[in-house]
């Protein structure tokens, strides 16, 4: 009778992991330069810079929007955001961005694209 509980429960396990929804399953790509950058240029994104605003202005990638990671309205602000359309993510080094990628996927966005190396590690002309 044990072995009738586990297998069931095992069973039960294994039914609700491989039913779950693919549609909604939210990935964090962490891509290179070079991607990241044919990207932002190529195809419709939203493109956030979550360094502080003074590193903001001292250089971005056009067409960025500075949200700071570590102000407390990040979530608030991020929320205002299209969670269908592709976001694209950097800091300096790739750190703040990786936790900002992580609070991405918990508000909901769908495709979340992290700069591998982060704005110090951009291709430049």
């Amino acid at each position: 009778m044990k072995k009738a509980g586990i297998l069931v429960a095992l069973i039960t396990v294994l039914f609700f992991t491989a039913c779950q929804d693919k549609s909604v399953a939210q990935e964090i790509h962490l891509v290179s330069p070079q991607e990241f950058q044919e990207a932002i240029i190529s195809k419709k994104v939203q493109l956030v810079d979550v360094r502080t605003p003074s590193e903001f202005e001292a250089g971005h990638f056009e067409n960025a929007i500075n949200i700071n990671i570590a102000e407390t309205y990040f979530i608030t602000e991020v929320e205002k955001l299209n969670l269908e359309t592709p976001i694209f993510i950097y800091c300096q080094s790739g750190k703040r961005s990786a936790k900002a990628a992580l609070i991405l996927k918990d508000v909901g966005f769908k495709e979340i694209y992290d700069l591998k190396g982060g704005y110090q590690s951009r291709i430049q002309e």
